[in-house]
């Protein structure tokens, strides 16, 4: 069996891994001069390898069509890949959050075993090569591919080319322009797992760069009073408005709410940010009256520094409309309670998502209704297969969306050598 692979990534390196078994003739095309220029990348150039959640939390945290992915995800683990990269010589550790990082904190570690067993399993690489077409016959049935004017014949085609996002890495879309001309539907193309902008233009300047660990945020959209998103951990304020993994996470569940844009252009979206989540109200208040208790003749601009980050303090004090030279001891209950209110519910309206060339994920892709889940073969194209971004599935941060690409990956690599 001749399989052609489309796209070096983690998805393309797991389908030519388990392809390539019982001696199969299996080849990478990779459009870059190395194998996962992303993958290199990911986890700030540690890798979050994959999450060590059961695999029906991991459906949870798919708000992109999850439900899809059961199958695969069955068919090859978290811990078949912890296990397929420790046989290499790979030892992992696990990281708050379930995070699975390799030890030595080096994505190039986990690359280097990739490429060791796709050596050991004489899996061939074409380098620099980018694939023009996917050849069909009448029948709609794969025998080959064309690369610059040569024709690759093969039996099966695994198409793993990857997104939008980060096109510096060679995710520019090409699969979606392949896929589409067989016939595929490509849902709408969006960023996730991307930074949002805030219409606080005035606030930018003076917290940019400021990260907060361990707060909890909640969105809300404001024209339907309804919760959309909660969740917990850090964030960072920017210079266009907020970024951080919790926002990451939040922009992927965004991403997919009902006239998302209209509503963000309509200021409706809320983003509030509790600034001290372990603090019940009635507790931050008497942690306030301590702090004042002890700096009683200072002024309330110099009374912060114990409870928030340098760079907040002048913003909330400007917010609480309290006078800063007003002495602490003179500062009224009610005027505490609404500092309270502040702190725990530090409100900020989203504008929008940034750019997909900023997004660590594309929302939207390869509709999965033309994909059958337990094989990842085409319902249109006999012997063509799909993995990895290019499919319309995406997850939160915390190693699943490198755990989709393996999955799918290995999924179709393991079924296109079977018929």
């Amino acid at each position: 069996m001749k399989v052609v692979i489309i796209g070096g990534g983690p998805a393309g390196i797991l389908a030519a891994i388990s392809a390539s078994k019982n001696n199969n003739d299996v080849t990478i095309i990779e459009k870059n001069n190395t194998l996962g220029k992303k993958l290199l990348i990911t986890g700030k150039g540690r890798c979050n390898i994959t999450s060590s959640l059961s695999i029906s939390e991991f459906i949870k945290n798919i708000p992109g069509n999850g439900n899809f992915l059961y199958s695969a995800f069955n068919s090859f683990t978290n811990q078949d890949i912890i296990e397929l990269l420790e046989e290499q010589g790979l030892q992992v550790k696990e990281e708050r959050g379930n995070r699975i990082f390799p030890v030595t904190d080096k994505a190039k570690d986990v690359l280097n075993c990739f490429e060791k067993k796709l050596k050991q399993l004489n899996v061939k690489i074409i380098y620099n090569n980018t694939v023009d077409k996917i050849l069909i016959n009448s029948n709609n049935e794969v025998i080959g591919v064309a690369i610059q004017k040569e024709i690759i014949k093969c039996d099966k085609v695994i198409l793993a080319t990857g997104g939008k996002s980060y096109p510096l890495t060679g995710s520019t879309g090409d699969g979606y322009k392949m896929a589409s001309k067989l016939g595929h539907k490509i849902t709408k193309i969006k960023p996730s797992l991307v930074p949002m902008e805030t219409y606080e233009k005035e606030l930018h300047s003076s917290l940019q760069g400021l990260s907060l660990k361990n707060v909890g945020i909640t969105i809300v959209d404001n024209s339907s009073k309804k919760q959309i998103y909660d969740d917990f951990g850090e964030m960072l304020f920017t210079h266009f408005g907020v970024s951080g993994p919790v926002i990451l996470s939040a922009s992927s569940h965004l991403v997919r709410y009902k006239n998302i844009d209209e509503l963000l252009e309509k200021q409706n979206i809320e983003l509030i940010i509790d600034l001290k989540p372990a603090l019940s109200n009635e507790k931050l208040n008497l942690r306030i009256l301590r702090d004042f208790e002890d700096s009683q003749n200072k002024s309330f601009k110099n009374s912060l520094d114990k409870l928030l980050p340098q760079k907040l303090m002048p913003v909330i004090i400007k917010l609480s409309n309290i006078n800063p030279e007003k002495k602490v001891n003179s500062i009224t209950k009610k005027e505490r309670f609404e500092l309270v209110e502040l702190i725990k519910n530090f409100r900020l309206i989203l504008k929008g998502f940034r750019k997909i060339d900023e997004a660590i994920i594309t929302s939207g892709g390869i509709d999965i209704k033309e994909v059958n889940p337990k094989t990842m073969e085409s319902k249109l194209i006999s012997g063509l297969y799909f993995a990895g971004e290019v499919l319309d599935v995406d997850a939160y941060t915390g190693g699943f969306n490198l755990q989709i690409a393996y999955s799918t990956g290995y999924v179709a690599g393991e079924q296109a050598v079977k018929n």
